[in-house]
This record gives C-alpha cells, structure tokens and sequence, in this order.
C-alpha cells in the first residue's frame, strides 16, 4: 500500500471518529427535535390538509365540508395520498436539514430511502481516500 493511500485512509479514519463523537454528544438532542417534526400539507384546491411525523405517519387529516359537493371518491383519494405523500417528503427534508452537520445528506438521503448501494459506494469513496462529497 502506497503512503498515499494509507494517508488517505487515516483521514477518512480520523474524519469517521470526529463526526461519531460530535454525534454522540448531539445525539439526544437531535432525537428529541426530530421527534418532535410535524408537517402539514395542503391539497392544491385546499380541500385537504394532511399532518405527518418525520416517519410518514398520519397524524391528522382534515377534509373540508366541501369536498363532500363533489362525490368523486377516486379523487378524493388520490387527493389525499397526494397530499400525505408530500408532506411525509418534506418531513425527510426537515430531517436531513436537521441531522446536516452531523450527516451530509446525500448519505441520509440515501439511508433513508433505503439505498444501500449508493451508501455502500459512498463509504469505499471515503475509504479509498477519494473523500465525500458535502
């Protein structure tokens, strides 16, 4: 192995070991806040309003009277995932602003979404001394 590659590596090391320790003295702080993430979305017309957590749960759903006039059950629905589902997106971008300095986001996103390859090649990137990209 190359010094070079050996220096890189121990960067990476030692850029792995700060943010750990800077996450774990921000930990409970950034649980309890993003726990505490609440969105509420809007339907274009207005009609519905969706609460989500930063889990995608439905918390609250409000319909106004109004959508009753129009008896379109296929609509409504789809006006309510609609609505829920971006409100449950921009739930993970609060989340991934929040956990940004401890985090860079393309990897939470990637975490997130369930992306393993893409979390995967990000960390050889970093352990090959190819560094991350902020």
């Amino acid at each position: 192995m190359e010094d070079r590659d050996v220096a890189g590596l121990q960067a990476y090391a030692d850029e792995l070991r700060d943010t750990f320790m800077r996450m774990q003295r921000e930990a409970s702080d950034l649980s309890a806040r993003a726990q505490t993430i609440r969105i509420t979305e809007k339907s274009a017309d207005g009609l519905v309003s969706a609460t989500v957590s930063v889990r995608g749960e439905l918390i609250r759903l409000d319909l106004d009277p109004r959508v009753f006039r129009r008896p379109d059950a296929r609509g409504l629905a789809d006006m309510i995932t609609d609505t829920v589902r971006r409100a449950a997106a921009k739930a993970i971008e609060e989340l991934v602003e929040l956990f940004e300095p401890v985090v860079p986001p393309e990897q939470l996103r990637a975490h997130l979404n369930g992306d393993l390859e893409t979390v995967l090649d990000q960390l050889s990137s970093g352990m090959s001394g190819e560094g991350r990209r902020r």
